[in-house]
């Protein structure tokens, strides 16, 4: 089954019967896409100049350096891995490689590459290309390691050797058998392959000056304003139909929004909850909204007191108000969370019973902990607007409201850039933050495994916000991965969420709607479940 929601100009009803459709879907990779395909839409037109907003400027375009989606969307342009996703699913297909074959019961992969690709820069996309781009952030001895590449530790985690096989084949050798493995290699981060000459060239420096083999190749930026793409003239594939992609960096919701409005960007998503009616009522602008892959949380340092304490943790599940805080501060466009996965995903348990709002239970649970006047903490939250969350500071008062009415005083740091941010939550100088999380493959490993496992919980480039340590769920994680049977896996997941709520390392929030918007103008435009946007088949009037 494969969906396309056209234009999408409803709201709080069409995301109640999105979201049953997935649920109903649940079982198979999630097969969700906002795809601009118009009945009647004119003759195709290369050319033009397409401009997308971003929440946040990006951190980098090295693919091996990047967990952010600003960078993501621009690196997806730039970039391209073995395999793909499909365009209305999380299901995989050949990109650079042409076919692949597995053996060893899953612990040898050999990958086929077409031939006669080209890196931007003209060097040739081979075998060795490969087997540099994947050493250089698994193998400690490469000259081009580096320690802050955080996303290979946990995708290619079973990794063991990657070799040229002849120009044309690479073979991948897993310590273990590894579930994940292909779906992770269809990833933005970490798994395209990246030009070797230019590595060697800009060291360092290659974030500024990516090198991929995309539709697209970079042309300039601007730090914290735009970063202009501009048309692979020679690129393999069939040509995008734009001569320009320009992404700016407008962090201001109101400022973004007047912008769209005037016709100064024609793209973006990320879209507040309160400006989708004011959206609709745009005659020239469309709307796409889908659920998304996406969990909003408030993540407790388990590694720091209070929050070492169990009874603590407990205690602030039970002092939130979720149902209130997510019909306020996401406006009908959310589904409220308890677990970390979203429902449209396989393996989820709709079994657990969330903490209920019962301010009363907090305070006994407090007072058990030794904290019957209870105490002060920090509470650090985004800047800026995210996927998964578009009103941070909002969702956080709320919070802090809550917190107070149990004598929890969370004074809130609100002070930092997304990057900064990033920075200091991943090295664990938080007390509690807030963050969030877009499902990259579509496998409940990716959120479980990569968020709240201990093997994630290593400062300085931690994913495991609340460096949550538990030997009985990495046990059942790691049995998840290495199991073929996917009965087996789900009973494995529904096991570990139970672990998850006993424990409490959370507050799961919401698993929001994905709101974008595009004017009328643009055609063919792909909003993928993963959060990225498909450009290259976008063409203009």
């Amino acid at each position: 089954m494969k969906f396309f929601f056209k234009i999408i100009i409803n709201s709080r009803f069409l995301f109640l019967v999105l979201s049953t459709l997935v649920l109903i879907l649940n079982g198979d990779n999630l097969k969700t896409a906002f795809a601009v395909h118009d009945a009647d839409q004119p003759k195709k037109q290369y050319g033009g100049e397409l401009i997308i907003a971003q929440n946040a400027d990006l951190v980098t375009m090295d693919p091996a350096l990047a967990s952010d989606m600003e960078s993501a969307k621009i690196m997806a342009c730039i970039f391209q891995g073995l395999v793909t996703y499909e365009d209305d699913s999380t299901e995989i297909k050949p990109m650079l490689a042409s076919s692949w074959e597995v053996h060893d019961n899953g612990k040898i992969w050999i990958f086929n590459l077409h031939k006669n690709i080209k890196f931007h820069d003209g060097t040739p996309c081979n075998a060795e290309a490969v087997v540099f781009s994947f050493l250089r952030q698994i193998d400690p001895r490469h000259p081009f390691y580096r320690k802050d590449f955080g996303y290979a530790a946990f995708a290619f985690k079973y990794v063991q050797a990657v070799e040229a096989e002849n120009e044309y084949s690479v073979k991948f050798c897993l310590e273990k058998p590894f579930a994940p493995f292909l779906y992770n290699l269809a990833m933005v981060f970490a798994s395209p392959v990246v030009s070797p000459s230019a590595i060697k060239k800009w060291g360092h420096e290659f974030e500024k000056n990516p090198v991929g083999t995309g539709p697209f190749m970079f042309e300039t930026r601007i730090p914290g304003d735009r970063v202009i793409l501009k048309k692979n003239s020679d690129y393999w594939g069939k040509p995008p139909y734009l001569d320009k992609l320009v992404f700016r960096s407008i962090p201001n919701i109101a400022i973004r929004f007047k912008e769209f409005q005037n016709g100064k960007i024609h793209v973006m998503d990320g879209i507040s909850p309160v400006d989708v009616k004011s959206i609709e009522q745009l005659p020239e602008r469309r709307l796409s909204m889908q659920p998304g892959l996406t969990i909003g949380y408030l993540a407790m340092n388990t590694q720091k007191p209070p929050f070492d304490n169990l009874k603590v943790r407990q205690a602030v599940n039970y002092a939130i108000n979720k149902e209130n805080l997510v019909r306020l501060t996401y406006k009908g466009f959310a589904l409220k969370a308890k677990n970390p996965i979203p429902p449209s995903l396989w393996g989820y348990n709709d079994n657990i019973d969330d903490y209920e709002y019962m301010p009363e239970k907090a305070r006994e649970l407090l007072k058990e902990a030794g904290y019957e006047k209870g105490f002060n903490t920090t509470l650090m939250t985004m800047s800026v607007s995210r996927p998964y969350m578009s009103q941070p500071a909002k969702v956080a008062r709320a919070i802090k409201g809550n917190l107070a009415g149990v004598g929890i005083m969370a004074d809130i740091v609100y002070e930092y850039d997304w990057k900064e941010y990033l920075k200091k939550v991943q090295n664990g100088e938080h007390e509690m933050c807030m963050y969030g999380w877009i499902g990259d493959n579509g496998d409940p490993d990716n959120f479980f495994y990569v968020l709240l496992d201990k093997d994630n919980a290593v400062k300085p480039v931690a994913q495991n916000l609340a460096f949550f340590k538990n030997e009985d769920l990495h046990k059942i994680l790691i049995k998840a991965q290495q199991s073929s049977d996917r009965q087996e896996r789900i009973n494995l997941y529904m096991q570990a969420q139970e672990i998850i709520h006993d424990q409490a390392p959370w507050v799961p929030i919401a698993h929001n709607q994905q709101i974008g918007a595009y004017h009328k103008n643009v055609h063919d435009l792909i909003f993928h479940p993963t959060g990225i946007i498909k450009f290259d088949k976008v063409w203009m009037e």
